[in-house]
């Protein structure tokens, strides 16, 4: 599975899994890679300043600068209007992270996953654009969603009836995150205290006035 152990390894911690153990996603990679978060803005915050903290350089592409400045604050984290990432050349020394919060139908990006840099797109529902960039994806995330989302993502992610049927009810923080069409892992995300204060605790729905 792309989650791993952290037993001399690189990776952003994502929270811990039903066991406790602290799970792991490499974003530091010599091949491309794609990462769906269908969630909150709260979720892909917290993975960002967790990545820049790590080394990773952080872009942020999004029509919501504001609601990122304190992230671009935090971590040096860099913020772009949509469609506005420059060419970032990732490379082994300095892999990058480019985060896409455009919205419910993110445009084609500019900046496309690459050797060293990986793509996480946030996508705040189930979008009609979203069975596309799910099938493309090595890894998609999903947060709570309505129960006529969760069929349709569990035909997309060959979820089990008891994912399924969980997914609605889900906590604020609890991810279901897939990878390679068949692995899935339940993991719960809480904040450092950095974090906590600058973010707040964990949310499911993004801050008034700030919806995608």
């Amino acid at each position: 599975m792309r989650f791993r152990l952290p037993v001399g390894d690189d990776g952003v911690p994502v929270g811990v899994d039903g066991e406790g153990r602290l799970l792991l996603l490499g974003v530091h990679r010599p091949v491309p890679y794609d990462v769906v978060l269908i969630g909150g803005v709260w979720t892909a915050q917290v993975l960002a300043l967790r990545a820049a903290r790590g080394g990773v350089r952080v872009v942020v592409e999004t029509a919501r600068a504001g609601l990122w400045a304190g992230v671009a604050g935090a971590v040096g984290a860099e913020v772009y209007g949509v469609g506005r990432v420059p060419v970032l050349g990732a490379g082994e020394g300095r892999p990058a992270l480019v985060v896409r919060d455009c919205g419910m139908r993110p445009p084609r990006g500019r900046v496309v996953p690459a050797p060293w840099q990986s793509v996480l797109t946030l996508l705040p529902y189930l979008s009609p654009v979203a069975p596309g960039l799910v099938r493309d994806a090595a890894l998609v995330g999903v947060q709570r969603v309505s129960p006529q989302e969760a069929e349709r993502l569990g035909r997309l992610l060959a979820l089990s009836p008891a994912e399924r049927e969980a997914l609605p009810g889900l906590a604020d923080g609890v991810t279901l995150w897939c990878a390679d069409g068949s692995e899935h892992q339940w993991v719960t995300t809480g904040p450092e205290r950095s974090e906590a204060e600058l973010l707040g605790p964990p949310r499911r729905m993004d801050p008034a006035g700030h919806g995608g």
